[in-house]
């Protein structure tokens, strides 16, 4: 921990380099801002933010960062739901006023505080959609470098699998393109963001097609037939056809299945498929149609806002068995409130076609990953949730394949993360010795040692 005068003068040097206005600490209206995430639950408190607006800036606040001897984090969408954007008296590189995006050839090149729905909105004037996530204020960086499940998913593959590219401060502030080095690109198109601060990506592009997709939802008396009708299609779905399942809650409705199918195949087979997705019960409203990206994404921006307490947990399994889904809404029925849920996205098509040691990431054949979340409000029972969220987490490991998806994880789910690489552990962890050392990053959560296979 420095001291107060180590952090002051270390404020000073960086308010030379930087500018004054943009680094900023405890009492500054901009640290407020910088240090509220998306989960409100997040209370970690670092001694400064600086807002630099180039590759340069950024290496100049990592070298200081290490001659002072403090931690530093990395900030882009602040939506990574364990908080690892902030560092308890550290340092924090907030990218937010790093999100211009630009279209190189058949490329998006984007800053490396880009959230999703800047790099959508930028290709979708050229005609084009990316792989992103679910929802369009998460950060790019952070959503991509851990993997990048999303609604294009059949057809464009994970987020990761689109990394074509990207600039790169390493721990010792030196500034590096994957160009000159593939095993750094490797690393990060899986390995999370623990190798250095990705200041900007080049990004692959794809056609738009025109997109089908929207939410329906199904009463929750029907979740024994829509889950297992779930289970079947996604087992065999067109690799045009993603569609996730949420057992939620909806106001003024209850406890509801919400369905969100996607349709980016060729459009002559949208309305065969959508048909497969509506036929898994009998839904109670349906708002699917013709959509842009963006519409799709911000859906979900407006259905998971800001500020609510979080406690997130994961297991991937190979397929869904009766069993599994006879725990699951034997599980959902137990939820303490209306912010706890269970969400599935299956993993297929393109991205199972990515070589299985072509990137960092873990697992490429079909799976589907459960996602149980436990969001709550100020006036809600914190150990009620989160008591919640664990015992789904532990019924679910006897059916559950071993490891995890990396952006769900924390470092103490020792065995899930010391598998969620799976063969390419002792790669990662090697990679992760030869560009960071002395663990000066700290975002996804690494394996200590390779599994044993």
């Amino acid at each position: 921990m420095c001291s107060a005068n180590a952090i002051d003068e270390l404020a000073h040097r960086l308010g030379e380099r930087v500018r004054a206005d943009r680094v900023f600490g405890p009492g500054d209206p901009a640290y407020a801002e910088a240090v509220t995430l998306w989960n409100g639950a997040v209370t970690t408190r670092p001694a400064l933010v600086v807002r630099p607006r180039g590759s340069a800036e950024v290496a100049t606040a990592v070298t200081a960062a290490r001659e002072f001897g403090l931690g530093v984090s990395v900030r882009g969408g602040g939506h990574d739901w364990a908080g690892r954007a902030l560092r308890d008296g550290g340092l924090v590189i907030d990218l937010g006023a790093m999100r211009d995006v630009r279209i190189v050839g058949a490329d998006a090149v984007a800053g490396g505080g880009s959230l999703a729905g800047d790099v959508v909105a930028a290709v979708a004037r050229h005609g084009a959609n990316v792989a992103t996530g679910t929802a369009g204020v998460v950060g790019m960086a952070g959503l991509t470098l851990g993997g990048g499940y999303g609604l294009l998913l059949g057809t464009a593959g994970l987020a990761a699998d689109n990394l074509l590219g990207a600039q790169v401060v390493l721990a010792d502030g030196q500034l590096v393109s994957t160009e000159d080095d593939p095993e750094l690109l490797w690393a990060l198109r899986g390995g999370g963001g623990n190798f250095g601060v990705v200041t900007e990506m080049r990004i692959r592009t794809h056609p738009d097609r025109g997109l089908i997709g929207g939410i329906i939802l199904f009463p929750w008396e029907q979740a024994a037939t829509v889950s297992a009708r779930y289970a079947e299609l996604v087992a065999d779905a067109p690799e045009g056809l993603t569609v996730l399942l949420e057992f939620t809650f909806v106001p003024d409705l209850g406890p509801c299945l919400l369905a969100v199918p996607v349709w980016s195949g060729e459009p002559q087979h949208a309305e065969t498929a959508i048909a497969e997705v509506m036929r898994l019960g009998t839904p109670i409203t349906s708002t699917v149609g013709p959509a842009t990206q963006k519409d799709l994404l911000t859906q979900f921006d407006q259905a998971v806002p800001t500020g609510l307490h979080w406690d997130l947990r994961t297991r991937t399994v190979a397929t869904l068995t009766p069993g599994i889904l006879d725990l699951l809404i034997g599980l959902a029925e137990q939820r303490p409130g209306p912010g706890a849920g269970i969400g599935l996205q299956q993993f297929h098509g393109a991205a199972t076609r990515v070589g299985a040691d072509d990137t960092a990431f873990g697992l490429r054949t079909d799976h589907v990953v459960i996602e149980i979340s436990a969001g709550r409000g100020p006036g809600d029972d914190a150990d009620a949730y989160r008591n919640w969220a664990e015992t789904v987490w532990t019924a679910l490991e006897p059916h559950a394949l071993p490891g995890g998806y990396p952006n769900f994880l924390l470092p103490e789910q020792h065995d899930q993360v010391a598998n969620a690489y799976g063969s390419h552990a002792a790669r990662v962890i090697a990679a992760k010795r030869r560009y960071d050392p002395q663990h000066v990053f700290t975002a996804t959560p690494l394996p200590d040692h390779a599994p044993c296979l």
